[in-house]
């Protein structure tokens, strides 16, 4: 299972859709992709027009958002104690925590900002 962070939502399927082709081909390869709530949290609070919410919801629908909860939120809180820059990561570190409880890949634009997270794999899509 291969989760994904906002910054490749959204470089998926806003604007010039930069990752869509990366995106389709998880799917067409039978990866199975889930959206953590708090993706979907910082999704809908962007800018997002009609298309771009349709289409979300046709790939990944609302009711389908993994849920962040007591045992990601114990692990978001430990991640927020041991590393650097805790203040500006508090959601990322709750996003990773649902990749870690899932044992899941997490698929992000920003590596930078969970290169340090114990444990965590990200993923990279092959558009090869």
């Amino acid at each position: 299972m291969i989760l994904l962070d906002t910054s490749a939502l959204v470089e998926s399927l806003s604007g010039a859709r930069r990752s869509f082709l990366a995106l389709v081909g998880w799917l067409e390869r039978g990866e199975l992709l889930g959206l953590p709530a708090l993706v979907l949290y910082e999704w809908l609070s962007g800018p997002r027009t009609e298309a771009e919410l349709a289409l979300q919801r046709q790939l990944f629908p609302d009711a389908a958002a993994l849920p962040f909860g007591p045992e990601e939120a114990a692990l978001s809180a430990e991640l927020y104690r041991t590393l650097p820059r805790a203040r500006s990561r508090v959601v990322d570190f709750g996003i990773a925590a649902c990749a870690l409880r899932r044992d899941a890949g997490l698929w992000t634009l920003n590596t930078e900002d969970f290169a340090d997270i114990p444990g965590l794999k990200l993923a990279r899509p092959d558009v090869g």
